[in-house]
């Protein structure tokens, strides 16, 4: 069972190639508040419905201060045409190698379809602007998703 972060945490530090190829950091985020958030694969129904769904609210999560971070294990290339096709006005970063993912305890044991699997285990964080983590959501529903999580952040 990975570990998981709990909130009051402080976030795993990482850097990771996004959809360019560009090299990421958290730590180019200090002083932002983040939304960091795992999905299984680029260009798959549940993981496009969930990020369309940042897609169009990421300006008023933008207003409110935070930025937007998609993680997965996809190459920069499979990320850049997913940003391509579906419009996504946020960056994609591409962990092939597991280590961001399992360092916040994304990546695991789940159940998929009523058997036990090994993979990416549907995550987002809420960062504040000193990197430590205020909301940890595990296991967590591709639609409707953001909806949900702006009502936890007390924005709507």
């Amino acid at each position: 069972m990975p570990t998981k972060l709990e909130k009051g945490a402080t976030a795993p530090a990482f850097t990771l190639p996004d959809e360019t190829g560009r090299q990421v950091s958290l730590s180019d985020h200090a002083g932002e508040k983040v939304v960091m958030y795992f999905y299984p694969a680029a260009s798959t129904p549940g993981c496009t419905t969930q990020a369309c769904d940042f897609r169009d609210n990421v300006n008023s999560l933008r207003s409110a201060g935070y930025q937007v971070l998609g993680v997965s294990k996809d190459a920069p290339e499979a990320l850049a045409r997913f940003k391509d096709e579906q419009g996504l006005n946020f960056p994609l970063l591409s962990d092939p190698d597991l280590t961001v993912h399992e360092a916040y305890g994304a990546y695991g044991e789940k159940n998929s379809y009523g058997r036990v699997v090994t993979g990416t285990i549907r995550s987002t964080f809420v960062l504040d602007e000193d990197g430590v983590v205020q909301l940890p959501l595990y296991n967590v529903k591709a639609t409707g998703h953001v909806a949900s999580l702006r009502k936890k952040l007390g924005l709507d």
